[in-house]
């Protein structure tokens, strides 16, 4: 028979690399760990690794007649093994003799066999090709039942059954004297010659359906299922009941569980895990991280019976869960609850209503009046953190902070303190009305007040924009008439330049004449043009004496002209 293969265990239903603990009363103390200047009593050691509960013996290890792993030749050579054990044992064969053809009857495909009713024993067909229905002796006694896949994860007929699971799979089985063992990374073909072999689930480990939460943080703790199996007690035909025969659990990094079989306890760690040990127990899933959590307390009454009730914040780390589960607990919230109330119960029962009333919180910031002590936070600094952190190092808890978030005292005394304290807020809430009426007249003045200095300013901006307007205006006005003055001059000594540039012209060029002629007919033509400018009664007299002009003679001339043209 082959030997279980190296990449799965098959049978058992904890990994190799998993580790599990056991642990056992009366270990050695080791260590010591301290916390808010409190000296802690040494803590126990973790337990050694123990493979008693969470562990089952390979199923294939002991020679079980007509059972065949499934080994490197596949299903098919798992199935000639078979055959051959059972004509050696003097049994019917199981795989048929019968060759096929290529042109008629039932098709077997390739990686399929054909299943064959024969007379209530199971024939298989395993070679592909096409089968005929004839001669009528073939099948007389016979009847065609269809294919099934030879991947298929579970083939269950006449007695035949093939079950093969991949990686993520695990098969439960129960075999003929109802013994269940779980197969991971192989499979195997078995023939019921004793019994059947009934696959009662294929689990996908990775996914399992059923959610496992602490009902206080509400955190995922795991996530689990249970495999059941159908079994009739009573006489014939009667009804049948479930019976858990196998647990899987999936548990996330940082949380474990705990498995008890009687007085036995075992701590399993983070991974995935299947329990088929009879008489096996889940007693609850823990974190083993830091967690926190609101807590209420139970009335407590103070010396001069006052009750009063608390609420609390806890911080807290769950160290050794075998510790808590010996003593009965099955969440540290339940074990943390019981010890806190009767700590709290104590040390309230010494104080008085009036300390209780000084002040409502605890922390390391808060200030307190040394004139007036508050009796109440003192004791809960001092004892109940100290007497809680010691009293949750029984049950594997170390205790990081503690912290009252609420308290609210009942009575009389208390109706009349809520009244007082309402009347007291009312008066508060009336000042702080009043306060803020006065506070809306004074914005609303200080608003009208800011509109009438905008519009002010508003009134000013526009005077000096029109004053600046007018300043402009008349700038440009200036410039315009200098720039016009300007252009005019300037026109007119571009005319007078233009002009006496012509008469220079024009005199050069009379004086540059030669011909007598010509210069008599210029000479006519000045003296035409000068008769026309000044009148034919104009006496003109010559202004130069001796070949001199003198511009006295010229001017006096210029007049007598003026006066004859007059």
């Amino acid at each position: 028979m082959p030997t279980q293969s190296e990449f799965g265990d098959g049978v058992t239903v904890v990994e190799a690399t998993t580790a599990s603990s056991g642990y056992a009363h009366g270990q050695e103390p080791v260590g010591s760990t301290r916390a808010k200047g409190v000296e802690m009593s040494p803590s126990s050691s973790r337990a050694k690794p123990r493979d008693t509960l969470a562990k089952t013996l390979d199923y294939f290890s002991e020679v079980r007649p007509f059972v065949v792993r499934i080994g490197r030749k596949g299903v098919i050579g798992a199935l000639q093994e078979l055959d051959a054990e059972l004509r050696a044992a003097g049994y019917s064969k199981i795989i048929s003799d019968k060759f096929p053809t290529d042109w008629i009857g039932k098709e077997i495909a390739p990686g399929q066999i054909g299943l064959i009713n024969h007379g209530g024993k199971p024939k298989l067909l395993t070679k592909p090709g096409r089968y005929p229905g004839f001669p009528f002796r073939n099948w007389w006694a016979r009847s065609y039942k269809g294919t099934r896949g030879l991947s298929d994860t579970v083939i269950n007929f006449q007695g035949l059954t093939v079950v093969q699971v991949s990686q993520n799979q695990a098969a439960v089985v129960s075999d003929p004297q109802n013994q269940i063992f779980v197969l991971k990374n192989t499979g195997f073909v078995a023939y019921g010659i004793t019994g059947s072999y009934d696959v009662l689930a294929i689990v996908d480990q990775t996914h399992l359906p059923h959610l496992i939460k602490d009902h206080v943080t509400g955190a995922v703790l795991g996530r689990s299922l249970e495999v059941r199996m159908s079994a009739s007690t009573g006489p014939v035909n009667s009804a049948t009941k479930d019976y858990v025969v196998a647990l899987f659990l999936d548990i996330p990094a940082n949380n474990c569980a705990i498995l008890q079989s009687g007085n036995d306890l075992e701590l399993l760690s983070a991974g995935q895990h299947c329990i088929t040990h009879p008489n096996v127990t889940l007693r609850g899933l823990y974190t083993l991280g830091e967690n926190q959590f609101e807590m209420p307390t139970k009335d407590i009454f103070t010396r001069d019976q006052v009750p009063v009730s608390l609420k609390l914040y806890l911080k807290w780390q769950l160290e050794e869960p075998l510790k808590l589960a010996t003593h009965g607990y099955e969440t540290p919230y339940d074990a943390l609850r019981d010890k806190t109330q009767s700590i709290l119960t104590q040390i309230v029962a010494h104080l008085d209503y009036s300390s209780m009333v000084k002040q409502r919180s605890l922390g390391g910031d808060a200030v307190e009046d040394p004139e007036n002590p508050s009796q109440f936070l003192d004791a809960l600094r001092t004892h109940a953190m100290d007497d809680l952190h010691a009293a949750a190092l029984e049950y594997g808890i170390i205790l990081k902070d503690l912290a009252v978030i609420d308290r609210q005292f009942k009575g009389e005394i208390a109706s009349t303190m809520d009244k007082l304290t309402k009347r007291a807020l009312q008066a508060q809430i009336d000042a702080a009305n009043v306060d803020r009426e006065n506070s809306n007249k004074v914005k609303q003045e200080e608003g009208v007040l800011s509109v009438v200095r905008i519009k002010a300013q508003s009134r000013n901006a526009e005077s000096d924009a029109e004053a600046y307007s007018i300043i402009a205006a008349a700038k440009a006005v200036a410039e315009r008439t200098r720039i016009e003055a300007e252009a005019q001059a300037h026109a007119t000594r571009l005319a007078a330049e233009a002009e006496a540039e012509a008469i220079r012209i024009k005199a050069r060029a009379d004086a540059d004449v030669g011909d007598e002629f010509a210069q008599e007919m210029g000479r006519r033509r000045q003296e035409i043009a000068r008769v026309a400018a000044f009148g034919n009664k104009a006496v003109f007299v010559p202004t130069e004496a001796m070949g001199i002009a003198t511009p006295a003679l010229a001017g006096m001339a210029a007049g007598v002209g003026a006066d004859l043209r007059r």
